[in-house]
């Protein structure tokens, strides 16, 4: 037995099948950059980066200096009941370079669920407000309370609270509301105040209004450009806060540090996850003082905001801002749009390319006129890509959308190298090329 084979072995026998959402059988040895090796010395080029968290890359310099610094000081120190400067430093650096300048105030935690779960926890405490709005194909987390807030075909078995109410979201390839319709994003907010807010949902009984800038999961869609900022003023009209889930998208991955400033919208209340620590457990919450103040011990971990995780944060962000990633990832990310771009006008599969900087999403169809998702061949894009030395995942309510999230440190060389294997892991499965019993173990979303 290899050892592949064995890990698959173990893994299938040892792995809760609840925390396993598999696309190929890729077994991890080691990393570096842009690049992953597996038990048996094979390379691949990595164009998903875990699901957007290693944002500087695997193995860089400074992030491993710095945990080993701290190591040598402490590897732990609890936040409920004590402080330490790695914390302290890093809730000045978040409040200093988030948009806004009212009082503002962080909480951290482990991942992108659990601060989306104190944001739903705190808001009504706060507000005095029962209600929270979100949109449909929102995946905020995989905690109750967050899975609540979310909307998501693959959480559609999970019954939400009834305080959560969800709406349509602007999606200009698939508009909720008909093809025909000229202003997806002037609809979507129209629905919300002119029928949601005046039927089963009284604008003065909401709290928040919790969103993504771009829907990650969802299908890495970008709404028009005009409804964020719409919705911004419909939250200042109404007094409701406006809550902006940067989880996945922020840190510069779309060129700029945080999403919403693409569209110059200020967020009551901004949660951060994923690459904020690299790889390592850490999430936060920067947000007005008069939220996370509502109250004593409301949400505590016992092991949040530790040093370590501090440490592995403010590293990346040095890293970021020091080494010019948030302007390499608009460049390259343009650069790699345009190669994808190119794909389409090649692949009849290609329904539409999406994305900012390196947060980019690609849409399969079955037909380009009736925009049949393309599920079953997105799946066998992705395992084909994966035996060529690309890893990708895909997404969406459909799972028919192959999501490119790749290290902010790519290079153009690099975008043409994965760019090459997913032309040819196309033409392969257009030409049936991939079984359907290749990928039946693999189930994906």
């Amino acid at each position: 037995m290899t050892d592949l084979e064995l890990m698959i072995d173990l893994d299938a026998r040892l792995i809760s099948d609840a925390m396993r959402l598999r696309f190929y059988p890729l077994a991890m040895e080691r990393a570096q950059g842009c690049r992953v090796w597996d038990v048996q010395g094979k390379a691949y080029l990595d164009f998903a980066a875990g699901w957007a968290v290693v944002n500087i890359g695997y193995g860089h310099p400074r992030f491993k200096e710095a945990l080993l610094n701290q190591l040598e000081r402490s590897n732990f120190a609890s936040l409920i009941s004590g402080m330490h400067a790695s914390a302290l430093h890093l809730a000045e650096k978040l409040i200093a370079l988030t948009p806004g300048d009212f009082p503002k105030k962080v909480w951290f935690g482990f991942c992108g669920s659990d601060a989306n779960e104190t944001v739903g926890r705190l808001l009504p405490i706060a507000t005095g407000r029962r209600r929270l709005v979100s949109f449909i194909g929102a995946y905020h987390g995989a905690t109750a309370a967050s899975m609540a807030m979310s909307a998501h075909a693959a959480q559609s078995h999970f019954i939400g609270g009834g305080h959560v109410v969800k709406v349509p979201y602007p999606h200009p390839y698939r508009c909720p509301f008909g093809d025909e319709v000229r202003d997806c994003a002037q609809a979507a907010i129209r629905f919300l105040e002119d029928y949601i807010f005046k039927t089963i949902c009284p604008p003065e009984d909401v709290a928040g209004i919790i969103v993504e800038t771009i829907q990650s999961d969802g299908g890495d869609i970008v709404p028009p450009p005009t409804f964020l900022p719409m919705l911004a003023d419909l939250c200042q009209r109404y007094g409701i806060y406006l809550v902006v889930d940067d989880v996945k998208v922020g840190m510069g991955r779309t060129g700029r540090m945080f999403s919403p400033e693409h569209f110059g919208v200020i967020p009551d209340v901004l949660v951060l996850g994923k690459a904020l620590g690299n790889g390592i457990p850490l999430s936060a919450v920067v947000a007005r003082k008069e939220i996370l103040d509502a109250g004593v011990g409301l949400a505590i971990f016992t092991a949040a905001g530790n040093p370590l995780s501090c440490a592995a944060g403010l590293a990346t962000i040095e890293a970021i801002e020091q080494e010019r990633m948030i302007e390499n990832a608009a460049r390259v990310g343009a650069y790699l749009h345009q190669r994808l771009r190119a794909l389409q006008a090649k692949h009849p599969l290609i329904g539409d390319v999406r994305g900012m900087g390196l947060m980019q999403g690609v849409e399969l169809v079955r037909d380009r006129q009736t925009k049949a998702p393309a599920a079953r061949e997105a799946a066998k894009v992705v395992y084909r890509a994966f035996e060529l030395g690309l890893l990708i995942f895909y997404v969406g309510m459909f799972s028919n959308v192959l999501e490119i999230t790749p290290p902010l440190i790519l290079t153009e060389a690099e975008v043409d190298e994965g760019v090459a294997i997913l032309d040819q892991a196309l033409s392969d499965v257009e030409m049936g090329r991939v079984s359907d019993e290749v990928i039946a173990p693999y189930s994906g979303w």
